[in-house]
């Protein structure tokens, strides 16, 4: 069987597929991972055979329409417009990166596509093929309300195949805990979510926890110092509320940030910041802070560990209340930027013994869940047709 991987163009989505692209490696299949140019590195360090598809970069979809014009962005603006604005530059994502595609697989034609949650160019590719097409969700955030404006962008693309919207997968793969799926959701094979990440040579603090209390703070790989979203702001802030705990802090940001986040928190006592494998460090800790990112969210539900959940968009916020309504995290209002918010919440999932239950209880449904070696049989059945 030949596979395809399609990513979405970060290198969280890189390391979404990754498991299940090695899974079906280990079990004698043959699999190569498209992505932008720019996350190569990303695919290379999975151990995965890489074909880039597209020069531009993420941000270049995020901030230009196809005509190369400045958009704006919808920050701010109600869920339906955010759902909008994504799901469009997700489709202009596909749309540069089709022809690439379609020519790699003039010459190396695959059983099967797999395309994360708004891969949309793996769903347009199988249909060009002819081929099965399979979406693995690489969070546990709910996109449906993203779908609708990638079609409307999408509309010359799929015009050409005698489609009006993107077509339905032939296979759904979910890694949300089943507790969290909404009820609407569609229906898919569940599997465990594997947690992928770009790795350095550990140091024993990394899988070892001292004596006291640890937390996690992160606003995600993709966190700039001068980024309109306010991330940088966030993350500092959140190490600063959350340093009178008296607990080790830990900050896991782009290396490149290490030295602004020291500034910003220098009176913090226990600090480590820099690129940190959150598959080592969030089993060894008390507490997670972070934006509502998806992949981070199920790090922390992996592990076991409750959550405080600011999100960084409101297009992130279901997914962080639904966690909150199980008990395992509090969520605070997007953006929330009231003094001491962070603070408090943590200080009341770690005085408060049911949260981290409730964590640990998430955490067992997860691993009952089929790992991805025992999902690879669904797709060897799909692509035989």
């Amino acid at each position: 069987m030949r596979v395809l991987f399609v990513t979405g163009g970060g290198q969280a989505t890189v390391f979404a597929l990754a498991p299940l692209a090695t899974a079906v490696r280990a079990a004698g299949h043959t699999v190569f991972m498209a992505a932008n140019h720019e996350v190569m590195p990303a695919v290379t360090e999975s151990a995965l055979p890489a074909v880039p598809v597209t020069e531009s970069p993420l941000r270049r979809f995020i901030s230009h329409d196809r005509q190369g014009r400045p958009v704006e962005l919808p920050l701010g603006r109600p869920v339906a417009e955010q759902g909008e604005f994504t799901g469009r530059w997700f489709a202009r994502m596909a749309a540069e990166s089709l022809p690439a595609l379609r020519e790699f697989t003039a010459r190396w034609r695959p059983d099967l596509v797999v395309g994360g949650t708004t891969t949309y160019a793996a769903a347009l590719l199988a249909r060009h093929l002819g081929v099965p097409y399979v979406r693995l969700a690489w969070d546990a955030i709910d996109a449906r309300h993203v779908h609708p404006g990638a079609d409307r962008e999408l509309a010359p693309e799929l015009a050409r195949l005698g489609l009006a919207e993107l077509p339905d997968p032939d296979l759904f793969i979910d890694v949300c805990p089943p507790s969290l799926r909404p009820r609407e959701a569609a229906p898919a094979e569940p599997m465990r979510f594997v947690l992928g990440n770009r790795h350095r040579v550990l140091e024993p603090w990394m899988y070892t926890k001292g004596e006291g209390l640890r937390v996690c703070v992160t606003a995600g790989s993709q966190v700039t110092r001068d980024g309109g979203h306010r991330l940088f702001e966030f993350l500092t802030r959140a190490v600063r509320e959350v340093a009178p705990l008296d607990a080790e802090v830990l900050v896991a940001a782009p290396q490149a940030l290490v030295a602004d986040v020291r500034s910003e928190c220098r009176d913090v006592r226990r600090l480590r910041a820099g690129w940190l494998p959150l598959d080592v460090v969030v089993p060894t800790c008390d507490l997670l802070v972070h934006h509502g990112g998806g992949v981070t969210s199920l790090a922390g539900m992996c592990a076991g560990v409750p959550q405080v959940i600011v999100p960084g968009a409101d297009m992130l916020a279901d997914a962080a209340r639904r966690l909150a309504g199980y008990g395992a995290a509090i969520a605070l209002p997007t953006g929330d930027d009231r003094p001491d918010a962070i603070g408090a919440a943590a200080r009341q999932l770690l005085s408060v013994p049911s949260h981290t239950a409730r964590a640990g209880e998430l955490r067992a449904e997860i691993e009952a869940l089929p790992t991805p070696h025992e999902t690879v049989p669904a797709l060897e059945k799909l692509a035989c047709g």
